[in-house]
C-alpha cells in the first residue's frame, strides 16, 4: 500500500474479507484475476481525489457488472461486456475493467463510442499509470 500512496493522495477501504471475494466472484459467476483478488484482500477500495474511484469494492465490482450485463438497455446499446469485469471508473463516464481471460489485462472502456483500448497488464500498473498521468483517457 506503501508504493500507491507515493503515487498520489488516496484512501484505502478495509480489506475484503474472503467472503465478500467470493460473494463479489459468485454474482459474476467468474473468479476474479489473482492480482484483482490481492489487492482486494488487502483493500476493498481505493479513493482517490474528488471521490474518485480508483478500485471499487467488491460490491460496487458485483452490482455495476451485474448492470451493465443485465440491463436490457445496455445490451442494447453496446457490445457484450461478458469477458471483461469493470472495478473502477475515470470520473468522466469512461470505466476500467480486467480481462477473464488470458493474461488478465486492463482495458479502458469509452463509454461514448463502446470502445475498449489495452491501458495494462495488471490492477496496480494501471493504478500507477493512472495516478502519475502517464495514463490518460
Amino acid at each position: 500500500m506503501d508504493e500507491i500512496q507515493r503515487w498520489g493522495n488516496v484512501t484505502f477501504g478495509a480489506p475484503a474479507s474472503a467472503d465478500a471475494i467470493q460473494a463479489c466472484e459468485a454474482q459474476l459467476r467468474h473468479k476474479l484475476p489473482d492480482h484483482l483478488r490481492r489487492l482486494l484482500a488487502e483493500t476493498n477500495g481505493i479513493e482517490g481525489e474528488y471521490g474518485l474511484g480508483l478500485l471499487w469494492s467488491t460490491q460496487r465490482i458485483a452490482s455495476d457488472n451485474a448492470y451493465f450485463r443485465n440491463d436490457a438497455d445496455v445490451r442494447e446499446s453496446f457490445m457484450p461486456f461478458a469477458g471483461l469485469v469493470f472495478f473502477a471508473d475515470a470520473g468522466n463516464g469512461d470505466q476500467f475493467a480486467v480481462s477473464l481471460s488470458g493474461n488478465h489485462e486492463v482495458y479502458a472502456w469509452n463509454h461514448e463510442d463502446d470502445s475498449r483500448a489495452w491501458v495494462a497488464p495488471t490492477v496496480m500498473r494501471y493504478l500507477e499509470e493512472w495516478m502519475t498521468g502517464r495514463l490518460k483517457v
